[in-house]
């Protein structure tokens, strides 16, 4: 053992030191990205699955609680680790390959006009809830949402009043009205996006698809969905799969500056349920 660390101590050159330094803060900038994109969305739960399946199967060895069927299974299932990664993690890892030459030279510009594209979207769930027009706008936090972008029609505008109103006008000459629009990095990115209904089976009965999607959406990550209903003339929030009802424009804003900028400390009603 002395001797092995003699020789390692011998082999740690100042070049072969600095080579290592770089190599440890790749490998750890690299780790962080796949948390970055991984964060906010249901991969941290299938990952925590993974990590669990793999202490048990550790756990099940002879030396241990000496389990060999389930060792056996969980062996047999782990074998093809790399594979059922990327099945798991196709949707994630497409996206992470997609972010990882993307410049953030405009992020601080985008901070500064935040506050005004929230006043947009206030004012246009407003109006068109007064106007009993239907709409749903999808807001992206941390979970990327591209994918559902790129489903619909992509615009990447600034955010105007107007330019919702004009998205959701219905007009059978006008095909992005009942679809989603989404807002990525304080842009609206696109219009006309499809997204997913909730499977949940305790969702209220007397909610429609706008409704059910913006549930849906906010299943899979941490957006924040906004649906303006052409039934009941009301405003709701959708987030973490929760929904909240009958939202006036003042709550609007405090939940917008809350979640978007951090500047209030608010959350969804708890009774505001799914």
């Amino acid at each position: 053992m002395i001797e092995t660390l003699q020789a390692l101590v011998r082999d740690l050159t100042p070049s072969r030191m600095l080579w290592s330094l770089i190599e440890i803060v790749v490998v750890a900038y690299l780790i962080y990205q796949v948390l970055l994109v991984l964060k906010g969305t249901r991969a941290i739960q299938i990952l925590a699955g993974l990590l669990a399946m793999f202490i048990l199967f550790f756990a099940s060895k002879e030396e241990y609680f000496n389990l060999p069927t389930l060792n056996w299974l969980l062996d047999k299932f782990l074998s093809g680790f790399f594979l059922l990664v990327v099945v798991l993690f196709q949707n994630d890892i497409r996206r992470g390959l997609a972010q990882l030459g993307r410049s953030r030279i405009f992020r601080s510009m985008a901070a500064r006009e935040r506050h005004a594209y929230i006043e947009e979207v206030i004012q246009a769930c407003v109006t068109m809830a007064s106007r009993h027009l239907g709409a749903i706008i999808a807001i992206q936090r941390t979970a990327d949402l591209s994918e559902y972008a790129t489903k619909g029609t992509m615009i990447d505008s600034l955010v105007s009043q107007s330019l919702l109103l004009s998205i959701f006008l219905p007009d059978r000459n006008n095909p992005l009205h009942d679809g989603a629009v989404i807002i990525r990095n304080g842009r609206l990115s696109a219009a006309g996006c499809f997204l997913p209904l909730t499977l949940n089976p305790k969702v209220y009965k007397d909610m429609g698809t706008r409704h059910r999607a913006a549930i849906g959406l906010s299943e899979e990550g941490d957006a924040v969905v906004i649906v303006a209903s052409e039934e009941r003339g009301t405003i709701s929030v959708a987030l973490d799969g929760r929904i909240a009802r009958d939202i006036d424009g003042a709550t609007l804003r405090k939940m917008l500056q809350g979640l978007l900028e951090g500047t209030e400390d608010f959350e969804l009603p708890r009774e505001s349920k799914s």
